[in-house]
C-alpha cells in the first residue's frame, strides 16, 4: 500500500512539472511532418539557404540587419473552436492576446526592464506588429475572429482542427493571413507550423486556457502565443532542440536544455558563462512573467522571411487590412442547447424524436431499435440533426435504441412504447 501511495505521489509531482513548462510541441510536430511529407525537408533546406544568402548579402553590402525596412503588419484571423461554453473565449480576450503579441515583438512591455544587463544590448524591437483582419479573403467585412461550435471534445496535435471536414475550421489563405486556432488541446499548450509547411495547415494552434490574459498560472500573460508565432516565423527553441544544440542564431548563447519556472541570476551551461543561459528569451519554456526578449539575431532571421522571395513576403501585400468591399451581417454562431443525445417523448405513442444537433457526425449513421429480448425490430438511417422515427407499428413495451460511429462512440438509450 505504501508503494502505491508513493507512485501516486510521484505521478502528481511529474504531472505538475509537465504543466509548469510551456509544453510547446512544435519540434515534435516538425518531426512528424518530416515523416508525413518527404518533400518538407527539401523545402526547409531551401528556406534556410535563402535566409543565409540574404544575411550574407546584407553583411557584404555593409548594411544594417533590417533587411525589410519599416514596421511589418501581419493580418490575423483567430478561429475559436469550442465544445463547452467556457471554451468560447471572448473577443476581449482575443484583443488582449493581440496586444501582448505587439508589446513583445515591439519590445514595449514594462518587463523589458528585467532583461539582464549582459543581454540588454542584444535585445531587439523586431518591428513586427499584428492586427485582426478587417477584410476576409473575398474582401468581405470581418472582425478577424471566428466563433464555431464543434462536437469534438478535445483535440490532438494532428491538425484536424484546421479542417471543416474534421469538425474544425478551414484556414484562410495563409499567403495573406496568420491563422490562429484556439481550442481544447490535449495536454499541450500549443504548436506551430514552420515556414514551408503545407498551406492548408499553416498557422499556430493554442490551447484556449493559455490564450490571451487568463488564469493559468505560469501562462497567464498570453506569451505562449508569442513563442508559437516566433516558431511560425522560423525561430527555433533557444537550446536548438538538442543538448547544447544550434538554434541558428548567432547572438543567443548555447544552452543545455529548456528552463522551467522563474529562475534568477546566471545559470551556466555548455560553457556559456559568465552571462549564462538566456532563459528570459521568449523561445525558452520559462514562465510568462520571466521572459522578456528577442535578440537582434532572431529579429534578422524573422524579417528575412519578408524580403523579396521570402516565405512570408506575400503577407506584405495582403488585403486583410484593407477596407472591405462587401459588407454583410455575419450569421450568428448557434451552439446546440445540450451536449448529448436527446430522445423524446419518453414514453412515446407513435413518433420518437432523436436530437443529435450537438454532433452532426451522427447524420448518415444507422439506428437500431431492439426489443427487450435483444432482437432488432427496426432500423432507420439518421438523415438530419433532429430525426423523427415512426414507431406506431411497434407493440407496447420497453425498447432499446443504439447507434455507433466509426470512432467507437455510441448512443444506447431505452424508451417505453405506450
Amino acid at each position: 500500500m505504501r508503494t502505491c501511495f508513493l507512485l501516486v505521489g510521484l505521478l502528481i509531482i511529474l504531472s505538475g512539472q509537465v504543466m509548469a513548462q510551456r509544453a510547446c510541441n512544435t519540434s515534435e510536430y516538425q518531426q512528424q511532418e518530416l515523416i508525413n511529407d518527404p518533400a518538407f525537408a527539401a523545402r526547409l533546406d531551401a528556406i534556410e539557404a535563402f535566409i543565409q544568402k540574404q544575411k550574407s548579402k546584407a553583411q557584404s553590402a555593409n548594411t544594417s540587419a533590417r533587411l525589410q525596412q519599416g514596421v511589418i503588419k501581419i493580418p490575423v484571423v483567430v478561429h475559436i473552436l469550442y465544445h463547452q461554453p467556457g471554451e468560447n473565449i471572448s473577443d476581449q480576450r482575443v484583443n488582449s492576446q493581440i496586444e501582448m503579441l505587439n508589446k513583445c515583438f515591439r519590445r514595449q512591455n514594462a518587463d523589458t526592464a528585467n532583461t539582464p544587463a549582459s543581454f540588454k544590448a542584444l535585445s531587439a524591437d523586431c518591428e513586427i506588429e499584428f492586427q485582426l483582419a478587417i477584410s476576409d479573403p473575398q474582401r468581405r467585412n470581418t472582425s478577424g475572429v471566428i466563433h464555431k461550435y464543434t462536437p469534438v471534445v478535445e483535440w490532438q496535435m494532428d491538425d484536424k482542427m484546421k479542417f471543416a471536414s474534421e469538425m474544425g475550421d478551414d484556414a484562410w489563405n495563409p499567403s495573406g493571413y496568420l491563422n490562429i486556432w484556439v481550442c481544447n488541446l490535449k495536454r499541450i499548450a500549443g504548436y506551430a507550423s514552420l515556414p514551408g509547411s503545407e498551406a492548408s495547415k499553416d498557422g499556430i494552434v493554442i490551447d484556449y486556457s493559455v490564450f490571451g490574459t487568463n488564469g493559468s498560472s505560469g501562462y497567464e500573460m498570453g506569451k505562449t502565443a508569442v513563442h508559437e508565432v516566433a516558431h511560425w516565423l522560423g525561430i527555433k527553441h533557444i537550446w536548438g532542440d538538442a543538448y547544447c544544440g544550434d538554434d541558428l542564431v548567432e547572438d543567443t548563447p548555447k544552452q543545455g536544455n529548456y528552463t522551467t519556472g522563474c529562475p534568477t541570476g546566471a545559470r551556466v551551461s555548455c560553457t556559456n558563462g559568465p552571462a549564462g543561459d538566456m532563459y528570459m528569451n521568449y523561445m525558452d519554456y520559462t514562465n510568462d512573467a520571466c521572459i522578456n526578449l528577442f535578440t537582434e539575431g532572431q529579429k534578422t532571421r524573422m524579417r528575412t522571411l519578408f524580403t523579396t522571395g521570402g516565405q512570408r513576403s506575400s503577407l506584405l501585400s495582403s488585403s486583410g487590412l484593407s477596407a472591405p468591399l462587401i459588407f454583410e451581417s455575419p450569421l450568428p454562431d448557434e451552439s446546440p442547447r445540450w451536449l448529448h443525445p436527446q430522445i423524446y417523448p419518453n414514453p412515446v405513442t407513435s413518433e420518437l424524436t432523436i436530437d443529435v444537433a450537438y454532433d452532426v457526425r451522427w447524420v448518415g449513421k444507422t439506428v437500431s431499435i431492439s426489443d427487450i429480448s435483444g432482437h432488432i425490430v427496426m432500423q432507420v438511417t439518421i438523415t438530419s440533426k433532429i430525426q423523427t422515427v415512426n414507431i406506431s407499428r411497434l407493440q407496447t413495451g420497453m425498447y432499446f435504441l443504439s447507434v455507433r460511429k466509426e470512432d467507437g462512440s455510441y448512443i444506447k438509450q431505452k424508451f417505453i412504447k405506450m
